[in-house]
C-alpha cells in the first residue's frame, strides 16, 4: 500500500488503539458502571459507543452507511470488541479495496470522536481512584498496523 493518506489514517488508528489500551488496561473491579455525574456515560458505555463509532467507519469505507446504538456487553467483552472493530477497520485500510469515504472526514469523524472518548475514559479513571501514568505520546513507539491489544511499552513515562 502505497497511499499517503490511508497510511496516516492507520498510523492514526494506532493511536486509538495505543492510547485506548492504556486506558482500559488494568481497570479496577467495577469500573465499567462507574459514572462520573448523573447524566454521563459509564466507561462501559463509552467503550461500545466507540466500537459502534468503528463498524459505522467500516460501513462508510465499504460504501453502505450504517450506525447502530450497541448496548455495552461485560467489560471484558467489551475491551475484545474495542480492539477487533480497530483490526477490522485497519485490516480495510491495509487493503487494495477502494475508500467510499474521504480520508478528511474519517479523521474529523469517527477517528477524532474515538481519541475524545479515550480521554473520557482516561479521566474516568481518575475519578475512579485508578489513574494511569502520563506519557510523552511524542515518544511512544506508536506503528500502523498495530491495533490490537498487544501494544508497545511505554518509553517516557511520568
Amino acid at each position: 500500500m502505497n497511499d499517503p493518506q490511508r497510511h496516516f489514517l492507520r498510523h492514526a488508528l494506532a493511536t486509538v488503539a495505543y492510547r485506548g489500551r492504556k486506558a482500559i488496561a488494568d481497570a479496577p473491579d467495577g469500573f465499567a458502571g462507574f459514572r462520573g455525574g448523573d447524566a454521563s456515560r459509564s466507561p462501559g458505555e463509552i467503550l461500545a459507543h466507540i466500537g459502534d463509532l468503528f463498524d459505522w467507519a467500516l460501513s462508510l469505507v465499504q460504501g453502505a452507511q450504517a450506525w447502530h446504538d450497541s448496548s455495552p456487553l461485560d467489560w471484558p467483552l467489551e475491551v475484545t470488541r474495542f480492539f477487533d472493530v480497530l483490526t477490522a477497520f485497519d485490516d480495510y485500510l491495509a487493503s487494495d479495496h477502494p475508500l467510499a469515504a474521504p480520508a478528511e472526514r474519517l479523521l474529523q469523524g469517527p477517528l477524532a470522536d474515538a481519541l475524545t472518548h479515550v480521554g473520557q475514559l482516561t479521566l474516568l479513571r481518575r475519578l475512579a481512584g485508578a489513574p494511569i501514568r502520563g506519557e510523552n505520546y511524542y515518544a511512544a513507539d506508536i506503528a500502523a498496523g498495530r491495533v490490537g491489544s498487544d501494544q508497545a511499552v511505554p518509553t517516557r513515562e511520568w
